[in-house]
Parts: structure tokens; sequence; C-alpha cells
């Protein structure tokens, strides 16, 4: 296999930053307040939605309505940081037609009520179509509940069924459990030591360094033999950076290119450049080999939660040693994924 072929992009989020208020132990992308902000110039943001606006699709509830998986998402980090920057991607997107579009937010400035309606109403006025509210343990640790039960609050007043609550299982059981300010993850457990295995958490990113001892864990023989392929050349939910990084899905700290250039990067990507993409579309066992043979990595005695928690292992490891390797970017998250450990 010479070249990679990637489908053109039918939903995707655009991270303004890596910057974020929190810390959270589940994190993909190993946002924290720690980051620089770095936030994407308007130039490039304007570039990156020009060339997704004729490839978004709606969401099945038409181009006004929203879905975790569909439209097109302002994320980051966290994008009410700057709430400036947020405003004016909104207008770029709105001008230029994209369907179904939102943001995400873990609620921190949500301080009081006339901040909250005040912000949400200039966002929708500009064009946006809806509102993610983030709701689970990890953020819980940070942000007080009030924040979010408000955020939950306007939002619907605001976005009426465009107010999404992701997820809405940890905002019922928060509710039920009458949850006042902030909750430590180690408290959480103790109330609901079983709750995690009914909702979405991928053994992916930060979560696999922070959340290990929650999962059995297998040598790396294990997960011998598995390609990445599908993973890295889907059409939906992939993320841009603010550094324009062309990621796909939940894989952070994997570059396939530049996103200003997306006519080319869907042209093909040559393997023949990219040695890391070539081992994870073949058999995440050349990554392994490649890693212990020219780089010293030595294998966990833990083992390892999942094939991404192998994955993502080795790439830090090459990312902290080298930067030879052009798709291991932003170099940055490699650093951040284990800063407090």
């Amino acid at each position: 296999m010479n070249r990679l072929y990637v489908a053109q992009p039918v939903s995707a989020g655009l991270l303004l930053s890596y910057k974020c208020t929190s810390r959270c132990k589940h994190c993909m992308y190993a946002c924290s307040p720690r980051w620089k902000a770095d936030w994407i110039s308007q130039a490039n943001a304007e570039k990156v939605l020009g060339r997704l606006a004729g490839s978004i699709k709606p969401s099945p509830h038409g181009p006004t309505g929203i879905g975790v998986n569909t439209g097109l998402h302002f994320t980051g980090g966290e994008p009410f940081l700057n709430f400036d920057l947020l405003l004016r991607v909104t207008t770029i997107a709105h001008e230029l037609g994209i369907p179904s579009t939102f943001a995400e937010t873990n609620c921190f400035w949500c301080t009081d009520d006339d901040t909250t309606r005040a912000r949400m109403a200039q966002l929708r006025d500009a064009g946006l179509d809806g509102i993610l509210i983030s709701v689970n343990p990890f953020i819980l640790e940070e942000i007080p509940f009030e924040r979010t039960k408000r955020a939950v609050r306007i939002g619907t007043e605001v976005f009426e069924s465009n107010a999404l609550v992701y997820q809405a299982f940890f905002y019922s059981q928060f509710l039920d459990f009458g949850i006042r300010g902030k909750l430590g993850f180690r408290e959480y457990l103790e109330l609901a030591p079983h709750s995690l295995r009914f909702v979405e958490l991928l053994p992916m990113g930060r979560a696999v360094y922070e959340l290990q001892d929650l999962y059995a864990g297998y040598p790396a023989r294990q997960f011998f033999g598995s390609s990445c392929s599908t993973d890295l050349t889907r059409p939906w939910h992939v993320h841009i950076d603010n550094y324009c990084n062309y990621m796909p899905g939940f894989c952070g700290g994997i570059s396939l290119g530049d996103a200003r250039d997306l006519d080319g990067l869907l042209g093909g990507i040559d393997l023949g450049r990219r040695p890391i993409l070539r081992a994870l579309v073949t058999d995440l066992r050349y990554l392994y080999d490649l890693a212990r043979s020219d780089y010293a990595y030595e294998e966990r005695h833990q083992g390892y939660i999942s094939r991404c928690h192998l994955c993502i292992d080795l790439r830090r490891h090459l990312a902290l040693k080298t930067d030879q390797f052009q798709e291991l970017r932003p170099a940055e998250l490699y650093q951040h994924l284990k800063d407090s450990l």
C-alpha cells in the first residue's frame, strides 16, 4: 500500500485551541490549562471552513438540527475561553451555509443567568444552530454542577431541542444524587461504582493512563494484527485543530496533513513519507517493532487496555524521542498526556 486515500469529510469538529479550564481524565486530546492558547487565526479558520463548506452534511433532523456525529461543531479545549473568536467562526460558518452547527462546552463560564443567556443568544443570532453541554464525572471534578444545570436550563430556552446534553445518563444521575458543587472522581466511584459500564467511555487519549486501573491489561502481542485503516480514513466526526492538522476521528496526535489543502490531502497521502501511518494501516506490530528496534521502546509491564492504548503509548514514546515524524502532530499533545502523573 503506497498511498492512503481519505474520504471527503461529512461531519467535523474545529478545535479553536487545546487550552481548557480543566484537565479531564478521559480527554482524547490531552487538553488542559497548561497548553498555550494558540487560538486558530481568523484567516486559517476561514480557509478551513471554506474547504469544508461543500462537504459537511446536515443532521437527519435537517440543516438546522444537530447531532453529536453530524454537521460541524466548534470545540477545544474550551471554545468559550475565547468567546469573540467563537462568535466570529460561527458567523463565518453561517455565511458559508454550513449546516447543523453547534458548540461544545464544559459550562465553566455559566456563572449567572444573564451572562449565560446573553452569550447563547448572541451565538444563536450569529447563526449557531445549537449547543452541546458536556456532562460527566471528569468535568464534575472541576466545574460546579450548578453551572451545568444553568446551561441546560437556559440552553433549552435559547436553542430548544438543539440543546444537547452529553451524556444525559450522567446528568440524570447527578440530579438524582442531589450533587452540589464539585465531586472528585474517586468519590463518584464510591457513589456509583458500576455506572461507567453503561456509558460511552473510549479507552484512548489520556484515559488510558489515568483510568487504566479500571481495566484489565494485556500484552502488546494481544493487539498485533490490528489495522487502523478504517479509523484513519472514515469521513465522519473528523477533527481539525488550531494548527490546521487534519485528524482522523478521535485519534488525537495524528495529523493526516494540512486541512487548508484539503483537496491535496484527499488526493492521497504518500505513505513512503509517513512511516507511522504506513504501520498503522498495515499492522500495529510494525509500529511496535519500529519503536523497539530504533528508539528503545520498552513494553509496559502493566500491559495495555486497548489497541488505542498501545498505539498512543508507542506514538508518545516516538514523539518525545524525535521530531522526524510529520504525522505526530501537534508534538505538544504527547507532552500533555501525562503532564501531572
